[in-house]
């Protein structure tokens, strides 16, 4: 054999190889592309049941204490991606984990865990799901299924359903602020040189931002009354005060009516500084150069809010959205002792505080709900309430005064007041923390970190 045909043979020889290598090349591209298929599911499906698993906490949040002790699991499962519940995900078999979904009572979100007409004692929910994804191609590496779980936890929505169970919109407030000269006297809870009725506009500023503009509307009323024709001095920022009026059937306790402008914007929770209710409530302080600094508290007339709550009831029925739950948050840092002749018409001036009471509970009965504030409220029959004879303290009308135990708040205004809420979050020393767990009441249910506590 020559050597030229030598050579020639050897390279045919070579011809074979490069298909060995190109088919072994193919090969592992093909698995990678194919893994990376399988990488692209499982993220996908994560995806899926994390997104069933927030429905599924929101949907059961929505109905804790509502209906009945197994309403708000049931619709956790109904709305997860448990086969053949509302968000299953094809071709994949997701399972809720044993113990779940389970009810939760935060102390930390300013809602109580007990309410409504169920007895879950909850205010919030936690769903875990698991599924086990199904390898397409990694399957021909051993890799046959790839486990993942989701978890969960929603709080329960401030008015997420009425004592009913039906599930609440719109919301139609009416909020009454006690304007007497005693709230003119500092509050250092509240920061350096605030007073107590500036302490309370940011309260009313904090409950404003929870609110959504495109569903909830806000009156505002104060006692003393005042005269209709003054009235616009409690938020024209002219810095003036409006004429008090003496207690009587005829005052007028409206400051403005129910509206909407305290924001333009559904999202976020900055508040309009050209609305007449942001400015009443001072936040309008930075704007027009710090001229707008809300409603002043001329006081002079005592204290008497069975007037003012019934005024707040009426307003609701007349002017009212039909359809939409009425609410009236009343705060006061006295009690009703107004002078008989002076400040308050003789035929109003017996047993004041349960006056307010019966007011109280005229508008309950008649669907409103009522939240009340005590600001240092007086707990004792002796000293405060004075009208009534022993029959109620400051503190105990006020509370009766609320709808239910759950809408009872109070500042124990840095210890020098005893009177405290029996719900679990509802007192606080600061009315700015007070203001904030009461606020809570008004959110919808919403998505927490798994930690919450």
């Amino acid at each position: 054999m020559s050597l030229a045909r030598f050579f020639t043979r050897y390279r045919r020889s070579q011809r074979g190889a490069t298909a060995v290598t190109v088919a072994l090349f193919m090969t592992v591209m093909i698995g990678l592309c194919g893994f990376t298929i399988d990488v692209g599911h499982v993220a996908w499906v994560q995806r899926e049941l994390q997104s069933a698993s927030d429905a599924a906490a929101l949907a059961g949040a929505a109905q804790i204490n509502c209906c009945s002790t197994t309403s708000a699991a049931s619709t956790a499962t109904a709305y997860s991606a448990v086969a053949g519940k509302n968000n299953a995900i094809s071709g994949v078999t997701a399972t809720m984990v044993s113990g779940y979904p389970k009810l939760k009572c935060f102390t930390s979100t300013g809602i109580a865990c007990t309410f409504g007409t169920g007895v879950d004692s909850a205010n919030g929910i936690q769903v875990k799901e698991s599924a086990s994804v199904p390898m397409w191609f990694s399957a021909i590496f051993g890799i046959t299924a790839i486990p993942v779980t989701s978890t969960s936890t929603a709080s329960v929505g401030g008015y997420g359903s009425t004592s009913s169970g039906t599930l609440v919109k719109s919301l139609d407030i009416e909020v009454v602020l006690d304007t007497t000269q005693s709230m003119n006297s500092s509050d250092s809870s509240c920061g350096s040189g605030e007073t107590r009725l500036s302490c309370a506009e940011e309260g009313v500023q904090t409950l404003l931002k929870a609110l959504s503009y495109t569903s909830d509307q806000v009156g505002l009323m104060v006692f003393p009354g005042v005269t209709s024709s003054t009235a616009v001095k409690d938020y024209n920022c002219s810095g003036n005060s409006p004429t008090a009026q003496t207690y009587s059937s005829s005052t007028n306790y409206s400051v403005l009516g129910l509206g909407n402008t305290f924001k333009t914007s559904s999202s976020g929770q900055s508040l309009s500084t050209s609305s007449t209710v942001v400015r009443a409530i001072g936040a309008g302080k930075t704007a027009a150069g710090g001229s707008c600094p809300g409603m002043s508290a001329p006081g002079g007339e005592g204290t008497y809010y069975a007037g003012a709550v019934n005024a707040a009831q009426t307003n609701l029925a007349n002017n009212g959205r039909s359809g939409v739950q009425k609410i009236i948050i009343l705060l006061s840092d006295g009690d009703a002792n107004a002078n008989s002749g002076s400040q308050i018409s003789s035929g109003l001036s017996n047993n004041q505080c349960t006056q307010a009471v019966t007011a109280a509970s005229n508008a309950t009965s008649a669907g409103t709900e009522v939240y009340t504030i005590a600001y240092g409220a007086d707990t004792s029959t002796s000293g405060s309430c004075s009208t009534d004879h022993g029959s109620y303290s400051a503190c105990s009308a006020l509370k009766a005064m609320a709808s239910s135990p759950k809408y009872f708040f109070s500042d124990t205004q840095s210890g020098s007041s005893s009177c405290t809420s029996s719900v679990t979050g509802n007192t606080s020393s600061s009315l700015s923390t007070v203001w904030q767990n009461l606020a809570a009441q008004f959110t919808p249910p919403r998505l927490v970190p798994d930690t919450t506590s």
